[in-house]
């Protein structure tokens, strides 16, 4: 009797499969993790930083320009659903008062695209991360 159902057990598990399903990869995983994400933001934001349409943005100590840039990284992270904390205020705030413009936002977005391209992130990450940033469009853009 004692075996039968042991039986009955062993292959009822089996043939019901696991009981949870896998859950599909993360976009912070599919895209390399966090030194992926530091890897893009430390090509990006040189670029931000050195573009004549929007340095005036950036006129600040090399200590701030790396507290911009971990505050990027950790944004990223926490939106691919990677494990950081983002401690930064919401871009509204941080960006109220800038007076940035359609243009400049297209600007910095053709930087992105330009580091992703660089980086050889596939399509469907790329479109996803797009995506993403063009979604902070609204709280950004001023003008």
């Amino acid at each position: 009797m004692r075996k039968a159902l042991l039986t009955l057990v062993i292959v009822g598990a089996v043939s019901v499969g696991p009981v949870f399903a896998q859950q599909p990869d993360s976009l912070y995983k599919r895209i390399g993790g966090y030194d992926a994400i530091a890897a893009v933001v430390d090509n990006f934001v040189p670029r931000l930083v050195k573009d004549p349409m929007l340095a005036k943005y950036f006129v600040h100590s090399q200590d701030t320009l790396m507290h911009i840039r971990q505050l990027a990284v950790d944004m990223i992270c926490n939106a691919t659903g990677g494990p950081c904390v983002y401690i930064g205020r919401d871009m509204k705030t941080a960006h109220k008062g800038l007076n940035i413009t359609g243009a400049e936002w297209d600007v910095a977005v053709k930087h992105f695209v330009a580091t992703l391209d660089q980086f050889k992130v596939p399509a469907r990450e790329k479109d996803e991360l797009t995506k993403l940033v063009g979604s902070l469009k609204t709280d950004i853009v001023e003008k």
